[in-house]
């Protein structure tokens, strides 16, 4: 059987997304699960995969409301 392993950036991507979504919800105080379907719905993981890497070097503050504005600009209402 062969072993596959992740190269670094996908690591790191998954990382700060797994870490990311859990502060988005406790920062809107919903749980983990409906604030991944309300970043899915609005836009926001679209957002978070393709500009992961420079909103990981910002404070978590500004990264989660720089991703709350993308889902505003597409029609989410928090």
């Amino acid at each position: 059987m062969e072993v596959k392993t992740l190269d670094k950036e996908t690591s790191d991507k998954i990382s700060f997304v797994s870490f990311i979504i859990p502060k988005f919800a406790s920062g809107y105080k919903m749980d983990t699960q409906t604030a991944y379907f309300y970043l899915k719905k609005y836009g926001g993981m679209d957002y978070l995969n393709e500009c992961w890497w420079a909103l990981h070097t910002d404070n978590p503050y500004w990264a989660i409301k720089d991703i709350s504005q993308v889902c505003r600009n597409n029609g989410g209402n928090l």
